[in-house]
């Protein structure tokens, strides 16, 4: 048996998955939707864990009530949709979407950038807490926190629709995706979901829970924003760039997604490097 392993494999097979999970009359769900809600709903139950856990904030002092976050988690999926299709248009496709401006309506056909969703919840996020007058980095480092969970399911109904595979390659376990033509392809999709989905959460959760590094306002959130840029351009160099933009810098790399994600991680670096712990709350 395990000479069976050693083997060498020509490709593995593609699991065809049906994209959609049920469809009722003219109504489809489609594992890409699930994707999003779960995450979602998933960074909301799990932010609310995070805010009623006293040991994580300093001297016990919570910073927020968990209704907030039952409020937030409304003005979140409107940032996330908004922003996401909104970047998507801008950054990816632009002469598509002004030559058929309807088509920008039509998000059941795909298309969504995670640097535009993560501007709108940063918006929304700004907004919200102004209103609550929570602090704003408190909500983002509480927010960012399970968010990679999200990423990671919404990159494995990337991989089940069979979109944004890899480039060509002959590794043991590429897959010949049924529309990348004749070619077995880096799993990408799979990359990203392990490295921006299980190991940003896994650090994450260590910064919160071992390091305790909430108590210290702005650098969860630093090292989310920089985790996930680091993440994306090491996949962009297995990535197939989108075939309307191709590679913007020679034959072989540099892709928008290297481009969007470079300013991240700086902007995590300098979150992380400023980040002071917040002053003890006095006593009453």
């Amino acid at each position: 048996m395990s000479e069976y392993f050693l083997l060498p494999l020509a490709s593995l097979p593609f699991p065809h998955i049906d994209p959609v999970i049920v469809k009722i009359g003219p109504l489809a769900v489609h594992w890409y939707g699930v994707g999003y809600i779960v995450g979602i709903l998933f960074a909301w139950w799990y932010a609310k864990r995070l805010v009623t856990n006293a040991r994580l904030w300093p001297d016990g002092h919570l910073p927020m009530k968990p209704e907030d976050l039952d409020d937030f988690i409304v003005w979140a999926a409107i940032g996330v949709v908004l922003g996401g299709r909104t970047g998507y248009v801008l950054f990816y496709d632009l002469p598509r979407y002004i030559a058929h401006p309807l088509d920008i309506f039509a998000v059941w056909q795909g298309g969504m950038s995670f640097h535009g969703g993560l501007l709108g919840v940063i918006l929304a996020m700004t907004l919200f807490s102004l209103k609550r007058r929570i602090p704003t980095w408190t909500l983002f480092d509480v927010v960012s926190a399970g968010v990679p969970v999200g990423l990671g399911l919404v990159r494995v109904a990337n991989f089940i629709n069979s979109e944004l595979w890899g480039r060509p390659s002959n590794v043991p376990w590429a897959i010949e995706f049924p529309n990348g033509g004749p070619f077995t392809r880096h799993p990408s999709q799979l990359y990203e979901a392990l490295l921006e989905g299980l190991v940003l959460f896994l650090v994450l959760r260590f910064l919160t829970h071992s390091r305790l590094k909430l108590k210290t306002p702005r650098f969860v959130g630093g090292a989310f924003i920089c985790g996930y840029g680091l993440s994306r351009i090491f996949v962009e160099f297995f990535r197939e760039p989108d075939q309307q933009l191709g590679y913007l810098l020679g034959t072989s790399w540099l892709t928008m997604g290297m481009i969007l994600s470079t300013p991240m991680v700086l902007a995590g670096i300098w979150a992380m490097v400023t980040a002071k712990p917040a002053p003890q709350p006095r006593a009453a």
